[in-house]
């Protein structure tokens, strides 16, 4: 069962890249267009050199630092984040914040 071993894991990199390169948008694939990247792949990943370059220089790069959605920039606490202390701040003024900007109805 040994001696199938490097088998099964050829043939799970060689699965791993080519779904991955088919998952990942045309605009972000380095290098060569979109469909030679699967050609490569499939023609080349016997001997894995296919799959390797797609790891290597095809596939998009992920960003440096986790950056997150907003403005490129991730949050760790809600007081790092400057618009939720804008809340806080517009909250003890008395300001809703509402779409009109109208203070809270007196009770």
């Amino acid at each position: 069962m040994l001696r199938y071993l490097p088998f099964l894991l050829i043939l799970a990199l060689w699965i791993y890249a080519f779904i991955d390169c088919l998952n990942t948008p045309e605009k972000e694939v380095r290098g060569l267009p979109k469909i030679a990247w699967v050609f490569v792949i499939l023609l080349f990943g016997e001997v894995l050199i296919g799959p390797v370059a797609w790891l290597v220089a095809g596939r998009p790069r992920a960003a440096a630092g986790g950056r997150g959605a907003a403005g490129g920039q991730r949050w760790v606490a809600p007081d790092d984040n400057p618009e939720f202390l804008r809340s806080l701040k517009r909250d003890q003024d008395g300001d809703t914040g509402g779409p009109r900007g109208e203070a809270p109805p007196a009770a």
